[in-house]
């Protein structure tokens, strides 16, 4: 088995290619193609190894693309960018790449070819009352990256052809870290600033550490007959909360933060949601690490951070 991982040196490809080596998934070789926008190096341990191939490349170059979907059993497309400020700042760019590349992958692969596609729970967007989101909750994505995304899942459905995973935000550390998320930035700012200004505090969200977001995909290769054509949420379920219980949750472990609540702005990403996990936690899938953890970890991996390191973000 050939498993191949677009965008896998970014900040879940990273720890999916460590995951996957960890894990019982009898391989030949895992192939890695990015083009390290971040001039990243989170992948260097693994060149030794003979089943470890990396190639510098664009998803977007057909003529490179082409000749590693065909030796693919498995496909992960992580190659993104990832969040509402990235691809409203790379408008093209960025439907070429979430979604140009799905239209590509289902046009030049067969049914034999196992696809496990990311999409975000973002996509349902902002969503009345305390209502579970559950998969046949209808999806309201409220940005581009949202409706790229969502586009994606749609083809990968209609083609029933693959399955599809709703991430929770992600947090934790990773080898090609990122700061531009929720947990990961509050946890931050509670760190290096001592403060945080909150505005649309009630605002929820549903978290997922990002070694448990590998640990979903690794799930759903092991588990593939029984999962394809199928969308399941991928989060945290003690990991549905406010921006404000985030915040205190975090000040339990950094107690001189301190926390001021302003409506000084509006999110232009409305995301307001809570989400139920159980379609795949009926499966036997489960998280390992909770918030705390997270924060926990945070923190330790912050003393090695400095402000003056902007490598970290996808902006």
């Amino acid at each position: 088995m050939n498993i191949l991982i677009t965008g896998g040196a970014g900040y879940i490809g990273s720890m999916l290619v460590r995951k996957l080596y960890e894990s019982d998934i009898k391989f030949d070789k895992i192939t890695v193609f990015d083009n390290l926008i971040y001039k990243q190096v989170s992948l260097a341990e693994y060149c030794y190894r003979d089943d470890f191939e990396f190639i510098n490349g664009d998803v977007r170059r057909k003529e490179e693309f082409l000749p590693l979907l065909k030796e693919a059993d498995v496909i992960v497309p992580l190659a993104a960018y990832v969040g509402f400020p990235a691809c409203d700042k790379h408008y093209e760019e960025s439907t070429q790449v979430n979604f140009g590349q799905i239209e590509f992958i289902l046009n030049n692969t067969s049914k034999d070819q196992k696809i496990v596609y990311p999409n975000t729970d973002s996509a349902y967007g902002k969503t009345p009352g305390d209502d579970l989101c559950t998969e046949e909750t209808p999806l309201n994505p409220t940005s581009h990256y949202g409706r790229l995304k969502t586009d994606g899942e749609r083809l990968i459905l209609d083609a029933g052809h693959g399955v599809v995973l709703r991430l929770a935000t992600v947090f934790g550390v990773s080898p090609r870290m990122r700061l531009d998320l929720l947990i990961n930035d509050f946890t931050y700012k509670a760190v290096n600033d001592g403060y945080i200004v909150l505005f649309e505090s009630n605002f929820q969200r549903n978290f997922i550490h990002v070694q448990d977001v590998a640990n979903a995909f690794v799930f759903a290769i092991q588990n593939y007959d029984k999962m394809e054509g199928e969308v399941y949420n991928a989060g945290l379920s003690s990991g549905n909360m406010s921006k404000m219980e985030l915040a205190q949750k975090i000040k339990e472990h950094v107690p001189k933060f301190i926390i001021h609540q302003e409506e000084f702005a509006s999110d232009p990403d409305e995301r307001n949601y809570i989400v139920s996990n159980a379609k795949l936690e009926g499966l036997g899938w489960k998280c390992d690490l909770t918030v705390d953890h997270g924060i926990k970890e945070l923190i330790k991996a912050y003393r090695m951070i400095t402000h003056s390191n902007r490598k970290y973000t996808n902006l």
